[in-house]
């Protein structure tokens, strides 16, 4: 039998996404533990795929060798198995999102029109080297009542057919369709689920900034995605500077490969002198390159220079600047920054509160890493991705953001020709009261 088509996987989806969409709530956590028992019974097998995945990526030839970030992505470890279990899990975990009432207006007496929340319908996300994205995804659309369609990239096939095969089976063990979770592959694949706007009710691109832009730049169907975390920390005059190695040796050496990790400094002058020599030290012991601005260099004259401060590195790598003021840091953050995630290290309240209030990026920061901008540390169980958009989502993308609303009128009657002419109807317009 042959493999069906990517419109018929498609068409599979939204036939399960309309049943989907009216399970109540403990129907759907029970399918979600069904999963994450599933994936922890199946640790050999997905183990054996990844492995399969790995070997692949490591033989591949100079030309086409994938970057340390994407190797470390790629690589399923116990410790990861385990957290996509427990991610599953807290996703069940979550207060459903699903028929919440956001509005409630009386028109008139008996014409009551009430505002709630619903399912998008139908994801379909393209994603890179990371096999936790699977179970990330597939818990989330499935709390949230959407079906999904997974496109992986090539270095990581084996280990989502494999993940994907469980949850299907889990799926079905459950009396839930498969075509809940659906996998198609191939580069073919990713400009046919471009193309149908018919079908598809959001695609989210999670991986390089090329593979974000040409997403974007090849579909009518609404993207949700980031195309860079270039990530700064401002440290200011006020800062206490051991708060600051400590919190910038996490925002870079965390998880180097993560979007959410620093990839700039930005250091006051009036602290520049006293602070730049500790913060050398601390990134050469931890074995960072640093790239530095003229100021710092003459520092230390084995720093590199910057090629460019629009840099994702993605690697122990960062790039360190000298600023005026906090004015000036601001201004760098907008004019080189991707609106992901900003933070400011000072003990000068005024100075937070306006950098908080005057960086224009989804997650502001005072006193924390940048490694904070996450689903799962926000409390939403997991995330589909994270949004440097203003519309529809900004931030770490959990269950909220794959909702959106329908408004519901109950009437006995009424036409809207009652509310013109001489003797009208009037609207009464009554809110009810939030709770």
């Amino acid at each position: 039998m042959s493999s069906p088509s990517v419109r018929e996987t498609a068409e599979a989806a939204k036939r399960a996404s309309r049943s989907l969409a009216s399970l109540d709530e403990a129907r759907r956590n029970h399918v979600l533990e069904a999963m994450a028992s599933a994936i922890e019974q199946s640790a050999a097998e997905l183990f054996s795929a990844n492995q399969q995945d790995v070997q692949s990526a490591t033989s591949r030839s100079a030309d086409e060798a994938l970057p340390a970030s994407t190797l470390s992505r790629l690589h399923l470890t116990e410790n990861k198995l385990r957290e996509m279990a427990e991610q599953v899990r807290s996703v069940a975990a979550l207060p459903d999102p699903l028929n919440r009432k956001l509005d409630a207006i009386e028109l008139d007496q008996d014409l009551n029109l009430e505002k709630i929340s619903v399912p998008l319908g139908v994801l379909a996300v393209i994603f890179e080297a990371r096999p936790d994205a699977v179970t990330q995804i597939a818990s989330l659309a499935l709390k949230s009542g959407n079906a999904v369609i997974l496109k992986p990239g090539r270095e990581v096939e084996h280990t989502a057919k494999t993940i994907v095969r469980v949850l299907r089976a889990a799926l079905a063990g459950e009396g839930i369709s498969e075509d809940a979770i659906s996998l198609v592959l191939g580069r073919e694949s990713v400009a046919d689920l471009l193309a149908m706007h018919d079908l598809v009710d959001m695609v989210i691109p999670r991986g390089s900034k090329s593979l974000v832009e040409y997403v974007q730049a090849n579909t009518r169907i609404p993207v949700l995605g980031h195309s860079e975390g270039i990530c700064h920390i401002y440290v200011d005059r006020a800062a206490d500077q051991e708060l600051s190695l400590r919190v910038i040796d996490d925002a870079k050496l965390d998880y180097p490969a993560a979007c959410n990790a620093v990839e700039t400094i930005l250091v006051h002058r009036d602290i520049a002198q006293e602070f730049l020599p500790k913060l050398l030290t601390r990134l050469r012991e931890r074995g960072v390159i640093v790239h530095g601005d003229d100021q710092l260099r003459t520092v230390n004259s084995e720093v590199q220079p910057v090629a460019s401060w629009h840099c994702e590195y993605g690697e122990p790598e960062l790039a360190v600047g000298v600023v005026e003021s906090l004015d000036a840091a601001i201004d760098h953050i907008h004019k080189h920054g991707s609106s992901h995630t900003e933070s400011i290290l000072t003990e000068d309240s005024s100075a937070a509160e306006k950098f908080l209030r005057e960086v224009d990026a989804a997650g502001v920061f005072h006193n924390a890493s940048t490694r904070f901008a996450d689903g799962f540390r926000y409390g939403f169980g997991a995330e589909v991705g994270i949004s440097t958009s203003k519309l529809h989502a900004r931030g770490p993308v959990g269950l909220e953001g794959l909702t959106t609303y329908k408004y519901v009128l109950r009437g006995r009657g009424q036409v809207a020709g009652d509310y013109r002419g001489a003797n009208a109807r009037a609207f009464t317009h009554r809110r009810e009261a939030k709770r």
